[in-house]
């Protein structure tokens, strides 16, 4: 019984099919061929737009040096508001949001995927899972506590610019110095003069370990010049920014420029 039904289900097949040769053949060539043009042409143009909607992100990771300020900073974005009392954050603080200082502005407007990592030393390799998607990085300094903390925050900032994921894709990275509305605050180019002695040594110290003992897939700068952020593989700028008073515009006008409206 089984059979029968096969054959008869060949046999209607054979027969559409059949028809529909017939119908192809009484149409002329140049429609034809216009119309598999047509189609091949809907198709690519339909791929290229999955592909090219895939490679456009709207995610800007913070991370930097615990207590540096960064869930502060995710809460400006979000809410306008400092939540005076958060302490530091063990997992990833994520959400996708229309920027605060945005929301009363007419039309549509892009919403922006900012994600907070944790700055412990142990729970830094989250980063990895948010980088090859990310627009762009802020990493947070805390200008107030900058000098104690300026070898570590060097030592982490030197990993993420030599990371693969960061390096292919020239994502650029932005230094923002947190905390400048206390008085005994470094500024930005002191900061930025600091972070690039520091990273010139780690450069040095790294480059006489022995290949197998090198975690880093790439090297920073040029041999034989010092150290100088301008000469990374991706573009890295500094600015500031105050959590604790929502002076933020530095930081939205970075997120901006990578993720546009």
């Amino acid at each position: 019984m089984d059979t029968d039904k096969a054959e008869q289900l060949k046999a209607e097949l054979q027969q559409w099919f059949n028809q529909a040769e017939q119908l192809i053949r009484q149409i002329p060539p140049n429609q034809l061929y216009a119309a598999v043009g047509i189609v091949l042409l809907t198709v690519f143009v339909f791929i290229l737009v999955r592909v090219f909607k895939r490679t456009i992100s709207n995610t800007v990771v913070l991370t930097g040096l615990s207590g540096s300020g960064k869930t502060t900073l995710f809460y400006q974005l979000r809410d306008g508001s400092s939540h005076q009392g958060t302490v530091t954050s063990m997992e990833p603080n994520e959400s996708t949001f229309v920027l605060h200082s945005e929301t009363s502005k007419k039309g549509k407007i892009k919403p922006v995927h900012i994600v907070d990592v944790p700055g412990h030393s142990r729970l830094r390799s989250k980063l990895d899972e948010f980088l090859p998607q990310a627009a762009g990085v802020v990493f947070v300094v805390d200008a107030l506590e900058f000098l104690p903390n300026s070898r570590a925050a060097s030592e982490y900032l030197y990993d993420i610019l030599t990371k693969a994921s960061v390096v292919k894709k020239k994502i650029p990275l932005l230094i923002l110095c947190n905390k400048v509305d206390k008085a005994s605050a470094h500024t930005r180019e002191f900061i930025r003069k600091q972070l690039e002695k520091e990273i010139d040594k780690l450069r040095a110290s790294r480059t006489a370990l022995s290949a197998a003992d090198i975690t880093n897939e790439f090297t920073l700068g040029v041999p034989g010049e010092t150290f100088a952020f301008s000469l990374c593989h991706n573009k890295v700028t500094v600015a500031e920014a105050s959590g604790l008073t929502g002076d933020i515009s530095q930081l939205e006008q970075f997120i901006r420029e990578h993720v546009e409206p």
